[in-house]
Order: structure tokens, then sequence, then C-alpha cells
């Protein structure tokens, strides 16, 4: 049966499971119960954006199920097609070179389109069906139309493949569905050991800073290892741009910036063109990396920094990609063998499970939903504004907890506190045991050994 995954990106940049089917069939209808479960069993939460291959298939399912969602498709299983639709093109090569630069060096439609007319008619690919499907849907795989939207850095169903992979190490088709599932929870297993040890190393270890600006020092006491790197990158990288013009407007100050790039030896310069207004210390770059990925650009970094920018503004440094972001899927108990259950999992579980009794009584009774959800917003209030727990006591002098006034009554004594009752232990009585011969061996050596010991004593003070 067709393993269908549902992969994103976690706060480390490592590829998430949020999700995932068997089906038996690859149709429409089929991927429209897939989706509509799986949103369901996201609280109806749909996805800003998904990537998936060309299936026609999905592509109707996710216009039913998901209408105001992004949709892409992946750029590497259309680029593979290359060789085969252009095989015997004469051109080939130049065809090869001239998509690709399209795609990946286009910063604007217009710059896009006029490429692309110029390919055609250089090439005479009128006649090619194949191209003209593409470009009547370039708005699902050309970056530059899409790249002003948040991806987390994603252009193709690489994660969703490398997680096909990953899974291949523990099921094949011969697998049988209870082998499966087995299968699966140590799979997830692994995951959720590799993002446990990316946590900790994040706390634990400081990647020290590459330059000496202040911004960096930002990104690095917030941002996780892996995210960190992502922007020391782009710190280190504006050794490679230099400010060639720079023009004012109503709207602030728009800056022309070099990139000079070097691969194999051979250097290549690319124009960008960032927008910056000193009074809010808004900015925006030409190549969208920000947007697309969440990493602030090395020609934004450039020109902040000319502009004496010493602590970039917060709006600049992601939510998701901090250290310390508040998961929700943390919370629930961990159920994996040899992982520890947090006590803060415990008391969420704990939580849960009172709440839902209540919920279920007076999910009939309008008065007593409003009721109850006016309590709830009341108590998330005064917590968010205390940033305490719900029920917030305060230790009176004589060492008894006393509730505020928002709390529930309660009176709990903390002095005079007891030892637990004692449990009995499994297994016949300590001194009724029954010894095996090398524990017996090994007591009466150690009585022998006293009586020695004491006699050598004995001697030496007669």
């Amino acid at each position: 049966m067709p393993f269908v995954p549902f992969v994103g990106i976690n706060h480390h940049g490592q590829s998430t499971l949020l999700g995932c089917g068997l089906v038996s069939n690859e149709d429409t209808d089929t991927f429209v119960w897939l989706f509509r479960t799986w949103l369901q069993c996201m609280h109806g939460e749909a996805p800003q954006g998904i990537i998936t291959d060309q299936d026609r298939a999905m592509q109707k399912a996710i216009e039913i199920v998901f209408p105001y969602t992004k949709h892409r498709w992946c750029l590497w299983h259309i680029l593979k097609k290359l060789s085969e639709k252009f095989g015997y093109h004469v051109n080939k090569g130049s065809i090869f070179y001239t998509i690709h630069n399209l795609v990946y060096d286009s910063q604007f439609v217009q710059e896009f389109e006029e490429g692309w007319r110029v390919m055609i008619d250089t090439y005479d690919l009128h006649e090619n069906i194949w191209l003209s499907g593409l470009y009547e849907n370039r708005c699902r795989w050309v970056s530059c139309f899409f790249k002003t939207s948040f991806w987390a850095g994603m252009s193709t169903t690489q994660r969703n493949e490398s997680m096909n992979a990953f899974f291949d190490g523990y099921v094949h088709s011969k697998t049988s569905l209870k082998q499966f599932v087995d299968q699966y929870e140590r799979a997830l297993r692994s995951k959720v050991e590799k993002e446990i040890q990316a946590d900790f190393r994040s706390f634990s270890q400081m990647v020290p800073c590459a330059t000496r600006y202040e911004m960096e020092k930002q990104f690095q006491a917030v941002y996780t290892i892996s995210k960190f790197r992502e922007v020391q990158e782009e710190f280190t990288g504006k050794l490679y741009c230099d400010l060639i013009s720079s023009s004012e407007r109503s709207s602030g100050t728009t800056y022309e910036v070099c990139k000079e790039e070097i691969n194999d030896e051979r250097s290549k310069k690319k124009m960008f063109f960032v927008s910056f207004r000193k009074d809010d210390c808004d900015i925006v770059c030409s190549c969208h990396l920000f947007e697309f990925q969440g990493i602030i650009c090395r020609h934004m970094i450039s020109i902040l920094i000319r502009n004496g920018v010493k602590q970039i503004p917060d709006k600049y440094i992601l939510r998701r990609w901090r250290r310390n972001v508040s998961r929700a899927h943390t919370r629930v108990i961990v159920n994996y063998e040899g992982l520890i259950t947090t006590p803060g999992q415990l008391r969420y579980d704990k939580l849960c499970q009172s709440f839902a009794p209540l919920a279920d009584l007076v999910a009939d009774d309008e008065s007593k939903v409003e009721n109850l959800q006016k309590w709830i917003d009341h108590e998330y209030e005064l917590v968010t504004a205390s940033k305490s727990n719900i029920v917030s006591n305060v230790l009176s002098p004589h060492g008894v907890l006393v509730p505020s006034q928002c709390g529930p009554s309660l009176e709990t004594v903390t002095s005079g506190l007891r030892d637990p009752n004692c449990v009995k232990r499994k297994g016949a009585p300590k001194k009724f045991r029954k010894k095996s011969p090398l524990e017996s061996n090994s007591k009466k050596g150690k009585v022998y050994l006293t009586l020695t010991l004491k006699l050598i004593v004995f001697e030496l003070f007669a």
C-alpha cells in the first residue's frame, strides 16, 4: 500500500513527520479523504503551503480540501525530466543551462518572462507541449513567483523523499500491518531522540561569533545551533558584497549591492537591490531570502551595518528558529521505550484528562459553555500577565500556603510532613532468602578475615 507522509521542518532544520497515511488508491477521492482526515487531526489548521509532485489527482484534492493553501510543484522532479524531454535536441546543453539560470537567478517576474521568451525563440521550442504546460503553471515552480512567501527554504520534496528513505530502513514491501505499526514506532523514536539531542546541544553549547557585530550576538543568544550557523554564513558572506550606488525615494533609500560568487576558481557578479527605511528600520532585499527562508541575507546585513544599526528589530528574528520556542507537541507524553516522560508532560496530560469530562458535560448547554469560556479567558489573562501557574499561591510566615483571590479555595500545610507509607517488597523476605554457594563462601571469607585482623591487633597490643 502506498505510504503517504506529511513532512515539515522543526526549529533545528530537521525533517519532522506531521502525519502519514496508508492509501489503497492514488485517485482524487482517496487523496480528498486523506487530506480531510489529516486536517481533522491538525484541529482544522490548514498548512500555509504544500509541495508535491505534478500528480493531477493530488492537485485536485488540494484545491478541494486546502483552497487557500499555496500549492507548489517539486522543482527537482521538473528539472530531472529535462534530459528525458530534450535528450534528442542538438542544443540540449544550452537549453539545460538556460532553464537553470532562469529558475535560480531570476529575481523579478519580468526578468523570467523575457528570458523564457528569448529561449523559446532562440531554440525554436514553440511547439513543445511539455514546456508550454510548464509555462502555463510557472507560478507553481519558478522561484521568483513565490519567494516572497515563507517556505522555510524548501523548493523540492527532497525532505519527503528522505523521509521515505528513512522509513526504508524499518519497513519494506513484505512488512505486515502489525509489523508496520511496531517498526513505525521505532522509526519515530529515532526521530524524537535526534530532536532531543539537538535541543540539548542548542542549550548546552554556544557557537562562537565569526564577527564582532552586535547583530550576530543577537542571533547567537536565541537561535538554535543549526539556524545560527545559517545566519553566521550570511555575516561572513558580507565580505563578498560591495555597495555600488544609492538613490533616495519617498519610500526610503534604495541601494544597489554587487555580490561576487566564486565557484571552482570562477567568479560571477550579481546585482541586488535593497530598500531601507531608517525611521522604523524596515528593510527589504530583492533576493527575498528572509521572506522565503526566514534568514536575514548578507545584502541586508551590509546595508544595516553601513547605516550604523547595532540591534536588529525583533521582527527579523523569527520565533520558529528560536531554541526556546514553545512547541505544543512536546507536551504530549512520550510512549517510546527508553525515553523519559518529563514532569511538564505529565502535568499537561493530567490537565487535559481533567478538562475533557467537564467539556463533555457542558458541551450541550450554550450558557454553561459561555460561562466556562469566560472563566478560561479570565484565567488565561491572569497567567499571561503574571507568567505564573493558573493557581497563584502565597507562602505565609507560618509555613501555610494561602490561596490568592483569583485561585480556587485550597489549604495545604507544609509543616509536619511525614514519611510515605512503606510498601511491601515483592518476593521472599530477605532473611529467609536462600543464598547461593558463591554468596555464602563470600560471607564466610569476610568473617574469617575479620577474626584474623582481630587476632593480629590483639597480638600487637598484648
